[in-house]
């Protein structure tokens, strides 16, 4: 029967020592505090000279975490030398997550008073051509950027999507709808029919809403006896 192999790297290699365990654990103690180093769980990464000790971190914040020492012994010595320490996320680690331009951080409501936001270099709401045929201009008006038509197809898309569109709770409850109602005023071009601002204090005032919008406050609203 054959004898079990072992292998040639671990086999008395100093890198496995109790003593190369203390070693890397002092290491350690240089950048962290005795009780946020853990238990230790084990190596990785043996070489010939080479390996990486791994122990527990109990270090606030950084659930499934270990801390790493890389020690390093030359052949034929038993002289332990610390390459670097770190504190490194195991598999399944709680990790921040991916970095995200500032630009792309933003949400609609996000802006406050005092806050100031500039267009993207390349943003498709608006243009600064007022000759393009996708710009919307209107007779005695001059801007420097001019809304596009994608711009426009964009709010109106929120306006139907959101709070005082045709699929909102308000307007599935109704019975009246906007477009009937005396406090709706139609946008009129180039938005069209479609959208208009109520002008009922107790209901959407001052809102854009949806003519297939509606609420309890209609003004041909009846309240039956």
């Amino acid at each position: 029967m054959s004898k079990p192999r072992r292998n040639r790297h671990s086999a008395g290699s100093p890198l496995l020592s109790p003593k190369a365990v203390a070693a890397a654990r002092e290491a350690l103690g240089d950048v962290a505090a005795d009780h946020e180093i853990g238990d230790h769980i084990g190596v990785t990464g043996l070489q010939a000279n080479v390996a990486t000790h791994r122990f527990e971190a109990n270090v606030p914040g950084y659930t499934g975490w270990e801390w790493n020492a890389v020690i390093a012994c030359a052949t034929g010595s038993d002289t332990i030398t610390i390459n670097e320490v770190a504190l490194i996320p195991a598999t399944g680690a709680l990790e921040a997550p991916e970095w995200v331009p500032y630009s792309e951080r933003l949400r609609p409501g996000d802006l406050g008073p005092g806050d100031i936001m500039e267009l993207s270099p390349h943003d498709a709401r608006v243009t600064d051509d007022s000759f393009s045929r996708h710009a919307i201009t209107f007779p005695g008006r001059e801007t420097k950027h001019y809304l596009t038509e994608q711009g426009l197809r964009d709010a109106e898309k929120r306006w139907r999507t959101g709070d005082y569109g045709p699929n909102s709770e308000f307007a599935e409850k109704a019975t009246l709808y906007c477009r009937s109602c005396a406090f709706y005023l139609p946008m009129g071009e180039p938005v069209g029919d479609n959208f208009g601002v109520c002008t009922n204090e107790y209901s959407a005032d001052g809102h854009v809403v949806a003519a297939s919008y509606g609420c309890g406050a209609h003004a041909d609203t009846v309240v039956n006896d």
